[in-house]
């Protein structure tokens, strides 16, 4: 369903999304701003320091700050060599228990140009995460088919995005009054904003080399789905800023949830004009972070906070981010499907079970 807010504002829910109403004003007060001709806000809608979960048109103008800072920010989905048969939790735990961070694994740059990412293959803090999954049940053979992927391999979620690099651009060009579409500056930010998004792919593609290879599992480390969520895109004139928001128009992409709950593979609709040809990029965040520890201490301990109710389990080494990143964080994300599911604008493909996720 949908509920338009005024002739530019659209939010698409259900009676389940719960949306709080200070990420509507902060879509209210984005959608104001000059040139903005039409926003949406999309199931997973939640504050950030500009909403999350939004696709904003503009004319004349762009805005880097409705982008932020990780441009290019993104989910990579990777067919590994381990078959879920071989997969043993024990020793992937241990294994990767081992490392602090990926930036303690090293690794060449593959690419002919010189990386504008330092730590190049490196995931980042907050909600970026690299997690191994196991086919869990297919809703369309045919389609899934066409995804190339072999339901016997444990599978690769990777989502990061451009590190360091992005911040830079972004501290650059974050003017709140927008660049003017035909300036010298918005010439400038877009040149580094597409060698951004390019850079974060090869950067997910990185992380995806390292931990399989440092696993024993690289030899055939297969590229599924690469979507990215955090970008402008150039549309005769106008131009589609996507916070946390998937665009509906490059096949199949990846929907996650929390470390305790499914990723959905969907597919979008013919027509997802209603959502601005978008869809979400995950569950949304329910609970700012400070608040997480306080509401969570008495539940878990340091032990069960890395272990989730799929069975799944968790290497990180900062406890607060354990607590932080705790599924009870995040919307359900079966609400979010849901949502896009009843207003016309995907199909679900498949699900992906968690089996471990790494962070940091």
């Amino acid at each position: 369903m949908e509920d338009k807010l005024n002739e530019k504002i659209t939010i698409i829910a259900n009676e389940k999304c719960w949306i709080e109403q200070p990420a509507v004003r902060q879509l209210e007060t984005v959608s104001s701003l000059p040139g903005v001709v039409r926003a949406v806000g999309l199931p997973d809608l939640h504050v950030g320091r500009s909403p999350v979960g939004v696709v904003l048109e503009t004319e004349g103008i762009i805005y880097p700050h409705l982008v932020g800072n990780d441009i290019g920010c993104g989910m990579g989905l990777f067919e590994t060599s381990c078959r879920v048969k071989k997969y043993r939790q024990d020793r992937f735990f241990s294994r990767l228990n081992e490392i602090e961070a990926l930036r303690d694994v090293k690794t060449d740059n593959p690419f002919p140009e010189e990386s504008p990412i330092i730590d190049l293959g490196t995931i980042g803090g907050g909600n970026h995460f690299a997690e191994f999954q196991s086919v869990r049940k297919i809703y369309d053979e045919g389609l899934f088919k066409t995804l190339g992927i072999d339901r016997s391999r444990v599978m690769l979620l990777v989502h990061s995005g451009s590190r360091r690099y992005g911040e830079q651009i972004y501290s650059e060009f974050s003017d709140f009054g927008g660049l003017a579409a035909d300036g010298e500056r918005a010439r400038l930010y877009m040149t580094a904003h597409d060698n951004a998004i390019l850079w974060a792919e090869r950067n997910r593609l990185m992380i995806a080399k390292k931990l399989t290879d440092y696993l024993g599992y690289a030899s055939e480390l297969k590229a599924a789905i690469d979507c990215g969520h955090n970008y402008i895109q150039r549309l005769d004139g106008r131009f589609l800023h996507r916070k946390g928001a998937l665009s509906a128009k490059k096949g199949p992409v990846i929907i996650p949830g929390s470390r305790g709950a499914l990723t959905y593979v969907v597919v979008p609709s013919e027509n997802t004009a209603l959502s601005m040809d978008s869809l979400s990029h995950g569950a949304g965040r329910k609970w700012i972070r400070s608040l997480c520890k306080g509401r969570l201490r008495d539940k878990y301990d340091r032990y069960t906070i890395r272990e989730t109710k799929l069975k799944s389990v968790t290497v990180c080494h900062d406890i607060n981010l354990l607590y932080e990143e705790a599924p009870e964080a995040y919307k359900s994300i079966d609400h979010i499907i849901d949502a896009l599911v009843e207003s016309g604008l995907c199909e679900v493909i498949a699900t992906l079970q968690p089996l471990l996720t790494f962070k940091a």
